[in-house]
């Protein structure tokens, strides 16, 4: 499907939802991964885009914001500190880019993101479909719910994961904290707010289309250069002799 087409296939919805097709069928470069209704297109520039209205979190400066894991809807298998190590990785990647702070706040009510697992419906208009499918979604701001399926298998280390499906925990968090923040689905393949992911694959770099998004809404990261990193990706591409599509953010 060409890349301008993807945008059709972007709803109005605040909603956002990040797919996972099965193994027999997944292919992140033939398939937009997105479930939502065919409507009109969301705002986009480039290859990123947001929410309509670009809606973003307006705090004081410096902009800081809490986020937790709930204390009840979670799973088991997991235990509770991998999860939210896997969490704080996940806000830092996007704090690097941009001037915002997180921390982790020990009460879910009052944290600005609330992360939580649910399997079926669970209330909120956008249920969840079982193992493989629809894998999580995120509010806009400055709704802050973030909400995974507990049906899928989650990992946070695929050496100790045996499962075919497993998903990877981290790549997902990245993903939706960008939508979170007010960024939809990006075209760019390779970006982490691409709407589809493969079992067992680890997604969590953030790619300059996904850095120039969300810095559109915030700005930069004084400490982070955005022209450093394009020149290292060009140069690199340019060694293969391949396409400048985006480079990496690594921390």
């Amino acid at each position: 499907m060409p890349y301008n087409s993807l945008l059709l296939l972007l709803s109005l919805s605040l909603l956002l939802v990040l797919l996972l097709l099965p193994p027999s069928t997944a292919s992140i470069s033939s398939s937009s991964g997105c479930g939502l209704p065919d409507e009109t297109p969301l705002k986009s520039v480039r290859r990123f885009a947001y929410f309509p209205g670009q809606p973003r979190w307006s705090r004081p400066s410096p902009l800081h914001l809490t986020y937790s894991l709930s204390p009840t809807n979670t799973i088991d298998y997991v235990n509770r500190p991998a999860i939210q190590a896997a969490m704080r990785r996940s806000f830092a990647r996007w704090a690097k880019v941009i001037p915002m702070t997180f921390s982790h706040s020990k009460d879910y009510q009052t944290a600005d993101v609330k992360v939580a697992f649910y399997a079926g419906d669970h209330g909120d208009g956008q249920p969840f479909d079982g193992v493989l499918g629809v894998l999580a979604h995120a509010f806009s701001p400055e709704n802050g719910r973030l909400h995974l399926d507990a049906a899928e298998r989650w990992a946070v280390d695929f050496s100790k994961e045996d499962s075919k499906v497993a998903v990877d925990l981290e790549s997902v968090l990245t993903h939706e904290i960008g939508h979170v923040l007010g960024l939809a689905h990006s075209t760019v393949q390779e970006a982490v707010m691409y709407p589809s992911l493969s079992p067992r694959t680890k997604k969590v770099n953030l790619r300059v289309d996904d850095i120039k998004g969300v810095q559109a809404l915030y700005g930069s990261n004084p400490n982070f250069t955005l022209s450093s990193l394009l020149e290292a990706e060009t140069s690199h591409a340019l060694r293969r002799g391949g396409r400048t599509d985006g480079g990496l953010v690594n921390t």
